[in-house]
């Protein structure tokens, strides 16, 4: 578990720091970033927020736009985000497309070859990082909530809803919320679970558990750009999850946002909402 930083950036009293490490689930090295507030440096045990994100990036972009340090620092509270898949793999095609293999691991456990052996991501985000982060940091026990965006907004989800009770609180900005039934997650499930049938998709999708949803009381907060072109191209479906929590008695907020689309330009205009959401359900 041993930690090289990468970098180490003050920001807001506290420090904005990215490290690597040898994933033993990945098979990789693997940075992930850590803010640190202020508080931190008081030997306090902190809550912790965890960050999953979206197709294409890295762990760069939520560090970078953001803006979340600065609520992060006045609440008293870590946020931790990871990469989105591993890297430097070189597997024959990871690498042929923006929306499958590198920078898209789906925060699933992929069953089939060549992806089974690495892409692992749901084990790394639910087990071996919250492990690192404990081990490294000043974190206080029971108290983590997690969030993401698009196909991190899908990877929060999916994560709270397979882990009752692990999770105080979840959201999500635009979430890929029904991936059995758009053609994002059609490609990733197919390629990284094989064929609907027999793939058991519906364990990684987060309509679908909602309904089996069995665990301490979750509210399910999910934030929507109405001017979002995935949207309008039913890869998001939120409406979906919406009608599956109804049904379940599974309390849900869907927040729509007038004019606003799916870039971190509208994430930053509400990511304060949601930490100060998180931290309610945190302290």
């Amino acid at each position: 578990m041993a930690l090289t930083e990468v970098s180490s950036n003050k920001s807001f009293g506290g420090f904005q720091k990215v490290f690597s490490h040898d994933s033993k689930e990945l098979g990789c090295n693997m940075k992930f970033g850590v803010y640190l507030p202020p508080q931190a440096e008081e030997n306090k045990k902190l809550p912790v927020i965890y960050w999953l994100s979206g197709l294409e990036c890295s762990e760069a972009n939520f560090i970078q736009k953001a803006g979340a340090q600065r609520y992060a620092a006045e609440h008293g509270v870590i946020i931790v985000n990871p990469d989105t898949s591993p890297r430097s793999l070189n597997i024959p095609g990871d690498s042929e497309a923006w929306d499958f293999g590198v920078g898209a691991g789906f925060y699933v456990n992929a069953t089939q070859e060549p992806w089974k052996k690495n892409y692992r991501m749901y084990s790394y985000v639910t087990e071996e990082l919250p492990a690192v982060v404990a081990k490294n940091f000043g974190v206080a026990e029971g108290k983590q909530s997690i969030m993401g965006h698009s196909m991190g907004g899908h990877g929060a989800l999916i994560c709270a809803l397979k882990n009752p009770g692990m999770y105080k609180s979840v959201s999500a900005f635009a979430p890929i919320c029904n991936p059995c039934q758009c053609p994002w997650g059609e490609k990733a499930f197919n390629g990284y679970l094989g064929p609907r049938e027999g793939g058991d998709w519906a364990s990684w999708d987060a309509t679908e558990l909602v309904q089996k949803y069995n665990g301490p009381p979750l509210e399910l907060l999910i934030d929507q750009g109405l001017e979002d072109n995935f949207l309008k191209q039913n890869q998001l479906l939120p409406e979906n999850l919406i009608k599956a929590c109804k049904a379940a008695g599974v309390p849900a907020i869907l927040k729509k946002r007038d004019g606003y689309n799916h870039s971190y330009f509208y994430i930053a205009s509400f990511i304060g909402e949601h930490l100060e959401y998180h931290v309610k359900h945190l302290k």
